[in-house]
């Protein structure tokens, strides 16, 4: 590999040993055996490589999971049946890059801080809905139209976020793909409350006339 690379390397290294605050340019340059002057040279300066670094184990990370979704899902399954499946992989891929979930967990945390950082983020949400929609249903994001990316992809993608985010503060307590489903489920028939609809707006709590 030439310096671009190493540098690439060893700043996805640091970044998932150190962290994102913790990460120095003198850690990054021990890391890949590069110098000082490459990163500069190369990325412009320390933080545009480790955004980088950053993007680049994102797309990993999406690439791999695309494929364990699929690989995963039941033949001749129902639909809930499929859905189920695929949010308990996502679960477990979760499991399986627990360093990556929390580096993101403190990048969100930068974004406040970082306008360049924020930037990018919402520069990519359309890219992430699109991710979202590869995974959950096999589509090409790229090539769907605009509404299904801001209804379908913006949904998934809101329910992405929800479950790593719960996962990285407490995986013992995170909610399971069964559990989500059947939280859909009720949401939708208005049954949020089991087998029972969910009481009218402004009716008196005991259900009784006055």
């Amino acid at each position: 590999m030439g310096h671009r690379e190493d540098l690439l390397a060893g700043a996805k290294a640091c970044l998932l040993e150190k962290g994102w605050v913790r990460t120095t340019a003198r850690d990054i340059v021990a890391a890949s055996g590069a110098n000082l002057a490459s990163i500069g040279y190369h990325y412009g300066s320390k933080d545009a490589l480790m955004m980088a670094a950053f993007i680049k184990m994102t797309e990993e990370w999406g690439d791999s999971m695309t494929r364990a979704v699929q690989d995963g899902a039941p033949a001749s399954a129902s639909r809930a049946e499929l859905l189920t499946a695929k949010l308990d992989t996502l679960n477990a891929g979760f499991a399986e890059s627990r360093r990556f979930w929390e580096l993101q967990l403190e990048v969100v945390g930068q974004l406040g801080s970082n306008p360049e950082l924020k930037k990018w983020f919402a520069g990519v949400f359309p890219e992430g809905r699109e991710g979202m929609l590869t995974i959950f249903e096999g589509l090409d994001g790229s090539h769907v139209d605009e509404e299904v990316k801001r209804t379908t992809g913006a949904f998934y993608h809101a329910l992405f976020i929800g479950m790593w985010v719960q996962w990285v503060i407490e995986a013992e307590s995170a909610p399971t793909g069964t559990e989500l489903v059947e939280g859909m489920r009720r949401a939708l028939a208005g049954q949020v409350f089991g087998s029972r609809p969910a009481p009218d707006e402004g009716a008196p709590a005991g259900g009784e006339d006055a």
